[in-house]
């Protein structure tokens, strides 16, 4: 039996995605063959943050830790550079609480780039 949290965690990631499916985020997806239930959790996240509100982000801190929402972030939205430099602007000031966040987005992808560099 689910717990009162199980419960709410599941309540809003159905809601969630079902949200990105009205705002046609699996675009390039046969949605009768998706098994949304196996979406990844940063997948969820990385998806929400990019495709829906503030509102629904919000509640992505409901159910996750910052530090989850934070790598996800990290590791799915800032490699995508000048595509989603403004969002990415807006995400590490607003939510991560970067102080210069121009200065922060540029240290993240110099790293990421080092890091894929070394491989």
């Amino acid at each position: 039996m689910k717990s009162v949290k199980q419960h709410k965690t599941s309540e809003i990631k159905h809601q969630l995605i079902q949200m990105l499916v009205d705002e046609h985020a699996f675009w390039s997806y046969d949605i009768e063959a998706i098994d949304f239930d196996k979406i990844s959790d940063d997948h969820l996240i990385a998806l929400t943050m990019r495709h829906l509100d503030l509102p629904e982000i919000k509640q992505l801190f409901e159910i996750y830790s910052y530090a989850k929402i934070k790598n996800a972030w990290k590791r799915l939205l800032v490699p995508e550079g000048e595509y989603l430099y403004t969002l990415n602007r807006f995400f590490a000031w607003y939510y991560f609480k970067a102080k210069r966040p121009d200065a922060y987005l540029k240290t993240l992808e110099s790293r990421r780039l080092n890091a894929m560099l070394q491989l």
